[in-house]
């Protein structure tokens, strides 16, 4: 019991460092550990993250943990399934990933940013202003029914939701009441459609959701409720990397004349680099399939696998100078499936990668380029970004003032 409780406490009390500091101590070696009363192996690194990425291997089923589910992914969600039953449940986000729905996406994305308080003088909360943006635009985009007066309540609790899933006290349990009461909410709403009372067009996630079959048939309500909060809420999500984004450019300033005039490829590569260089998921979880062997170390049945995805994108190994912010590590190329993994490896489109991958750089890749273009100042305030706090953000949020 000492271990357990020695081993998750250092999870909360290291933050992003606990997986890369054992790996340090360990010499490379696959780490080994107990967390939450189960054996862990800790892997880093391409081939370990094609290794964690094949089925046959490891499987997410019964790996994440009852509180993560309870406030990030929601119990039900097409995070929690293998096989057949995570394939076709994925095909529904999938659906929504065309060029064609991203591209409806980000136009909402630029016209909520238009419609958004930038007084001259009235200093604005990059953070808060961000996730209010996004939630209007990705809510308008879906369908899901939204007064204005509601986008800062809606907004606040779909952060919630993201800032409390990996601590313990107040921040966790304002993420589950926020799961509940949205949930509760878009269940009712996605009755709506089925009964006709609400109609929005077929090819909005509202729609796509509420109408997807798994071989068992229609989702329930909640669980449909489960997997358009699995739409939006990593959609607001990325109001962390704008935020970081401001970070970066008050930090380097050079980055900004070129994202001010509109290479795109540039702000490609600054949004990869965002993405590799800023803290986001410290790491992912699956459970061992059977007996295995992988590098020497012996991981058996149904222990936990962690993939350290921060340590990943911080290895001097694969990535020279990782601590320096350098776009031009992606300049006119796509970084392989297993080699920038933020939000996991592999194929989207077959294993458990995050399927809203490609809407979070298309979403990134309209605002940083507004962002740089803005008139403002930067007040004095405290601009730390704390590794032990996951998820990490500036501590102030980012203040700005327009001018």
């Amino acid at each position: 019991m000492k271990a357990l409780l020695d081993q998750s406490l250092s999870v909360l009390l290291e933050g992003y460092g606990w997986l890369p500091n054992r790996w340090r101590r360990g010499g490379g070696e696959p780490v080994r550990a107990r967390v939450l009363g189960r054996r862990a192996t800790g892997l880093r690194g391409p081939e370990d993250a094609r290794f964690f990425y094949d089925e046959k291997h490891i499987r997410r089923r019964g790996a994440i943990p009852g509180p993560v589910l309870s406030t990030l992914f929601g119990h039900g969600a097409v995070h929690t399934l293998d096989g057949d039953a995570h394939h076709r449940r994925k095909r529904l986000f999938l659906s929504l990933m065309t060029s064609q729905s991203v591209a409806a996406l980000t136009e909402e994305i630029s016209v909520a940013w238009d419609e958004a308080d930038w007084s001259a003088g009235k200093p604005v909360t990059l953070f808060e202003q961000a996730s209010h943006i996004i939630t209007r635009a990705v809510t308008r985009w879906s369908g899901v029914p939204l007064r204005s007066t509601d986008v800062p309540s809606l907004a606040s609790d779909l952060i919630a939701m993201v800032d409390g899933f990996a601590t313990a006290g107040p921040r966790h349990w304002r993420a589950r009441a926020a799961r509940r009461r949205q949930e509760r909410w878009l269940a009712a709403v996605i009755e709506d459609v089925r009964a006709g009372a609400l109609t929005p067009s077929p090819e909005q996630a509202i729609s796509v959701v509420a109408t997807h079959l798994d071989a068992d048939g229609p989702l329930s309500p909640r669980v449909a409720a489960v997997e358009l909060l699995n739409v939006i809420r990593p959609t607001v999500a990325v109001a962390w990397f704008v935020t970081f984004a401001a970070h970066a450019l008050h930090r380097w300033p050079e980055h900004a004349q070129p994202l001010r005039d509109g290479r795109h490829d540039y702000a490609t590569a600054f949004v990869q680099e965002l993405r590799r260089f800023y803290p986001f998921a410290p790491f992912v979880g699956g459970k061992a399939v059977s007996d295995l062997s992988w590098r020497g170390a012996d991981i058996p049945a149904g222990s936990l696998v962690l993939l350290d995805l921060y340590g990943h994108n911080h290895d001097d190994t694969l990535w020279p100078d990782p601590y320096s912010f350098d776009p031009a590590r992606f300049a006119g190329r796509a970084p392989g499936e297993f080699e920038l993994v933020p939000q996991g490896g592999g194929d989207p489109a077959t294993n458990h990668r995050c399927p809203g991958e490609a809407i979070t750089i298309a979403v990134l890749e309209t605002l940083v380029p507004r962002l740089a273009a803005m008139d403002y100042r930067v007040p004095p305030q405290d601009l730390r970004i704390s590794l032990r706090r996951i998820p990490a953000r500036p501590a102030s949020g980012f203040v700005v003032i327009p001018r």
